[in-house]
């Protein structure tokens, strides 16, 4: 193996799922940039690198080294210190700040600022403040390199020793060699098999409980990834038993001594699978009374067993039984709907058909209600009927929607407040929702919008924040995909036939004007869409059989065709795709559209991607802290290149994030159709092409197709939208919930 020693000048490339990277670096003997390839997660512009690898001749690039391992330390000469502190690894110290630093101490700068930071204040424009930011921030950083070193020897890139360090300060080290795989259960973006590689570098026994327990905990938090509520005990042992590596018979035990110990929750499924109405009763007995009520059948009667993660297993049950208590309370004033359809008429000044007023009066007679319909159906028209109706009662009414583009949707249709249900619960962290069976919500009525969005346990507790005299209209388009979280909570309410179900179909003459709206209704019903185009359609195809031919073909749309036809600005097109990954998938998108849209080279880099002032980002996890969800949209308003910092605006409110967090953010110039559920876009361009083809079914397309509001573009082949359309499957998750309200709400709810 041959060694070098480097000095990082820039970053070519950088590929955030593996941390390959290809950089140029200035190092002693070479008067040209050496070209570096390999496995380099978040290395920086400035960072002194100790590499071991080899010497090669690319045909394409030339000779390059390819690293083999990498430590990254101190610079000892005056330039590598200039480089590494403007770097901005370290707070309070940018490229103006680091030249100046630089300067008046040469060679002695990291000795002043380690030893003597006092004297940074003969620096000028440095003052106490700053000196006491960089104090603290070189002491992280000497924190940091140290776990880097042991880290780095099992894999471990630099991200993910901050966040090791961030969680567990100076216990870093002692807690890794004691139980890596906790850093599975305890940090975010730290997932099982990371954990895993680090143990394995350390020695840790291949059959060790802890890793059998983190490997089972890690399959069931994948398959709810996937929208499942639980696993079947057969499917989660022959899933672990591939991931592991080990006898099926152990696993089987690791799985036992879990339930024993009520990591997870087992209990029996019927014979007939989802055509039983029946429940199954828990081995771990339920801290509540009422909800062991829901069990099912006798085990010994049953063919297979499901296992639940606790916090899904209760969100199901408690759902159930939250909505039966809903059902059973009392039900506020009655209202005389003797000439209510002329009242609300004259009022909302709408003329209402038989199916919307058969809606209107079924709210005003239900404490629980469905509404659903496709675009154009009049489900918002319908929405301000029930409203006007409630009105008449005096009653107080609560809006809320999943997302806040939803939310403000309906607040700008309805002309009241709407919340999202995180604002609406008043989530406040670390204490979690505030608004709960001990401090209910205030109101008599809650219409939530956008349904299909909701997975179990945002409505598990959601019900339990309604007072049981309280009524629920649920509204949504139930064709559209399931949530993104676990369950199929609109779709088992719906199926379990418990509940009064309204589903509007008639498109009204304004939407018939829509070719995006009638063509979507074909989509659903299984048909080809009108593909002709045409000067004033709103619903354009665009032939195109090469990906890397479409992808040439959506950026001139975005930059600069329809924005500049349609007088509307390129950051608000929205690129709708299929699936995350490929030439046209939208990691690859949102770099392409990044250059096209917002070029520079001013940034903040984290995990292969580089942030720019301007840049649309989206949000990829619930921060309760911050107040921003999974799926919010916004822009980067300022960044600050010192401090490591960066300014979102989301719907008008400035949200902070430092560079270590930067993982919760992802350019959002396009994104996966899943991503855009609740959305509305002015323009949308969506590719479906067959290279997409796994993930091509008829709800996505429909799903995709429903959020553009003024314009939508398809780029592809008509092969795979033919594909979509006729491929037809409805998302088969694995949920009880319509068998456990089917047992409550139409049997006696008692064993």
């Amino acid at each position: 193996m041959e060694h070098l020693r480097c000095v990082v000048e820039r970053i070519t490339y950088q590929n955030p799922q593996n941390g390959y990277s290809v950089i140029k670096c200035r190092a002693k003997g070479f008067q040209e940039l050496v070209t570096v390839v390999g496995e380099m997660p978040d290395v920086h512009v400035g960072s002194v690198l100790s590499l071991g690898g080899f010497w090669k001749v690319d045909a394409k690039y030339g000779r390059q080294f390819t690293v083999q391992t990498f430590e990254e330390t101190l610079p000892a000469t005056v330039y590598g210190m200039e480089k590494y502190l403007g770097s901005g690894l370290i707070k309070g110290i940018g490229p103006k700040y680091a030249q100046k630093i630089v300067r008046q101490f040469g060679k002695d700068t990291l000795d002043v600022i380690e030893k003597r930071p006092e004297e940074l204040l003969k620096v000028p424009g440095i003052g106490s403040v700053r000196v006491e930011r960089i104090k603290k921030s070189w002491q992280e950083q000497k924190e940091i390199r140290n776990i880097m070193v042991f880290l780095q020897g099992h894999d471990v890139s630099t991200s993910h020793a901050t966040k090791i360090f961030k969680t567990y300060g100076n216990e870093s080290i002692q807690i890794v060699q004691e139980n890596p795989y906790r850093l599975a259960d305890d940090i975010w973006g730290i997932g099982f098999r990371t954990a895993d590689t680090i143990a394995e570098k350390m020695g840790f026994d291949h059959e060790k409980y802890v890793r059998l327990r983190s490997g089972i905990l890690y399959t069931l938090n994948k398959l709810s990834e996937d929208g499942h509520c639980y696993a079947e005990r057969d499917q989660l042992i022959q899933k672990g038993t591939e991931l592991l590596s080990v006898e099926e018979g152990l696993l089987q035990m690791t799985l036992d001594e879990m339930i024993r110990q009520k990591d997870v929750i087992t209990e029996a499924l019927p014979v007939q699978g989802r055509e039983s109405p029946a429940e199954t009763l828990p081995e771990t007995p339920s801290p509540d009374p009422e909800l062991t009520a829901l069990s099912m059948t006798d085990p010994e009667q049953t063919a297979a067993r499901a296992i639940y993660l606790p916090p899904f297993f209760f969100s199901e049950m408690g759902t159930a039984r939250r909505l039966r208590a809903l059902m059973d309370g009392p039900g506020g004033p009655v209202m005389d709907t003797a000439g209510l359809a002329e009242r609300i008429s004259r009022r909302t000044g709408m003329v209402y058909d038989e199916i919307q007023m058969q809606a209107i009066l079924q709210a005003v007679r239900s404490k629980i209600l469905i509404l659903t319909g496709g675009p154009g159906t009049g489900k918002t028209t319908t929405t301000l009927g029930i409203i006007t109706a409630f009105r008449e009662t005096g009653a107080k009414i609560l809006l809320a929607a999943p997302t806040g583009r939803a939310a403000k949707r309906l607040s700008e249709s309805t002309g009241m407040e709407a919340k999202t249900i995180h604002r609406l619960l008043e989530t406040k962290p670390p204490e979690g929702y505030q608004r709960n069976e001990d401090n209910p919500l205030q109101g008599d009525v809650l219409i939530v919008d956008e349904c299909s969005m909701i997975d179990i346990m945002l409505m598990y507790n959601l019900l339990k924040a309604m007072p049981d005299s309280m009524r629920l209209i649920l509204v949504g388009d139930v064709d559209q995909l399931p949530s993104v979280g676990p369950g199929n909570v609109l779709r088992d309410m719906i199926e379990s036939g418990c509940f009064p179900v309204i589903r509007l179909t008639r498109i009204f003459r304004q939407a018939r004007e829509s070719r995006i709206i009638l063509n979507a209704h074909r989509i659903n019903a299984g048909k080809m869409p009108d593909l002709s185009n045409g000067r004033y359609t709103d619903f354009f195809f665009m032939q195109q059989e090469n990906p890397e031919a479409a992808l040439t073909t959506i950026v001139d749309l975005v930059r600069s065709k329809l924005s500049s036809y349609y007088k509307v600005p390129s950051v608000e097109i929205q690129v709708l795709t299929p699936m995350q990954r490929g030439v046209i998938g939208a990691a690859n998108l949102n770099q392409a559209l990044q250059e096209a849209i917002n070029p520079g080279s001013t940034g903040l880099k984290r995990s292969g991607y580089l942030y720019r002032a301007g840049d649309k980002v989206m949000q990829i996890r619930n921060n309760y802290d911050k107040e921003v969800f999974n799926g919010d949209i916004g822009f980067i308003e300022s960044i600050d290149m010192e401090e490591k910092t960066l300014t979102v605006i989301f719907d008008g409110r400035s949200v902070d994030y430092d560079a270590t967090e930067l993982d919760e953010l992802v350019l959002a110039y396009a994104t996966t159709i899943h991503k855009a559920q609740g959305a509305e876009f002015p323009i949308v361009v969506m590719p479906v092409m067959m290279n997409h083809f796994v993930m091509l079914q008829r709800n996505l397309i429909y799903t995709g197709v429903t959020r553009a509001k003024r314009i939508l573009v398809l780029v592809g082949t008509r092969k795979a939208l033919a594909y979509a359309v006729q491929h037809m499957t409805v998302d088969q998750r694995n949920t009880l919930l319509r068998e456990r309200l089917q047992r409550l709400l139409q049997g006696t709810g008692e064993e």
